[in-house]
Formats: structure tokens, sequence, C-alpha cells
């Protein structure tokens, strides 16, 4: 039987970032990375170039904290790295950027919302941000087979897996969800000629000195 070439894909979430440390909605609000936040993503690179972990491509969402991320570790594993908006974190409309205090206080949480309603008047909802993540999914299957990193965020990161695996956004919120920590990423490998996917590993959040 011919072997067929796979897919390679770990993603990434970003390092911490000011907004992480000021307990901010961040969304597309841009903040970059605390020290402590470049210091991980530092470990992660040493580590991963110790290890031999190479790849064929680095893609990354532009947004400071995760641009700051991709820098760092395309640069340490000597990656060629582009960025495309499709990694972007959920657009949150008028709460980007807003601290989760600010939120309660203007905008309490409803008892009870669909995965349709948006997030911030204008910003996107579960499913609107479900479909942009199958989107990016299909965006990498549109490339050769190889081995890629991307670099994005935590709310997107999750609506990738969700698409991956099959799991649609529930109401209110339920369901399953995939904690991605700072500098914490998902490895799977997809198998083009029987539409198979692979979970290989999940690692938390990355430890530093």
């Amino acid at each position: 039987m011919e072997k067929f070439p796979n897919y390679d894909f770990t993603f990434l979430r970003h390092g911490q970032s000011v907004g992480n440390v000021e307990d901010r909605f961040q969304g597309q609000s841009d903040f970059p990375l605390t020290d402590t936040g470049r210091a991980q993503a530092r470990t992660l690179a040493k580590r991963w170039h110790a290890e031999g972990q190479s790849f064929d491509l680095a893609i990354a969402s532009p947004l400071l904290r995760a641009r700051e991320t991709a820098e760092i570790v395309a640069q340490k594993l000597k990656t060629r790295l582009e960025f495309d908006d499709i990694w972007l974190e959920r657009d949150n409309g008028k709460l980007a950027g807003l601290t989760h205090a600010e939120i309660r206080a203007i905008s309490p949480e409803p008892e009870f919302y669909t995965p349709y309603q948006s997030f911030g008047e204008t910003g996107e909802g579960d499913w609107a941000l479900f479909l942009r993540g199958g989107r990016a999914v299909h965006s990498l299957l549109r490339r050769p087979p190889g081995k890629y990193l991307i670099i994005s965020h935590g709310g997107l990161l999750n609506m990738v897996l969700y698409s991956i695996m099959g799991i649609s956004p529930q109401a209110n919120g339920h369901g399953v969800r995939f904690r991605f920590g700072n500098t914490a990423y998902a490895r799977f490998t997809y198998q083009p000629e029987r539409h198979r996917w692979n979970m290989e590993s999940l690692v938390g959040t990355t430890p530093f000195a």
C-alpha cells in the first residue's frame, strides 16, 4: 500500500502577557508579553532545540503576545515564520481589553445565552469563532504535508480542537473546554489518505528557570 505524506501540527498558546496579569479579556486588543512570558517562550525554545525539534514552518497570530512568542521560538529553532490573521484571538467587540471586573460591572453575564449570540455586541460568538477555527484548520490542510508550528490564543485554539474532534459549541459555554495555559501546546498528526487525526500530546504551561 502506497504511503502518503502526513501532517504534523503543534498548536501553541502564547506566553504570559500583560493582559493576563491584569486579568483582562484581551480579545484582539494588543498586549505584549511580560518578562515571565518571554522567559516561558525562551525556556520552551531551548528545550525543543535540545530535543532536536524542528518545523518546516511556523505560523502565528500577528497580535503582539503571539508575535513575540513566535519570534523567540522561531529564531532559536531557525524556523521560517509567517503571520496570518485567521489565527487572531476572538473578536470580543466592545469588551476588548477590559478587566473581568469592569465587564461584570457594565455587562453582567446573562442567565442563558446561545452559541450564536455575539460577544460584546459586535464580536464573535462561540459559533462564529468555531467556524473560524474550522477555516483555520482548512487553511493548514491546503498547504503541503509537513511539520507546522502554530502560535495563537486560547479561545481560538479551543475551537480549532473542537473542529478537529467534531465537537460543537453549546449554550452557556457548557461542554468540553481545553485549558491552554501560557505556552501550553497540543500536537496532532493527520493522515489524509485515511482522514485520521491522532492527538499525540497535550502539554501544560512551560515552567521556566
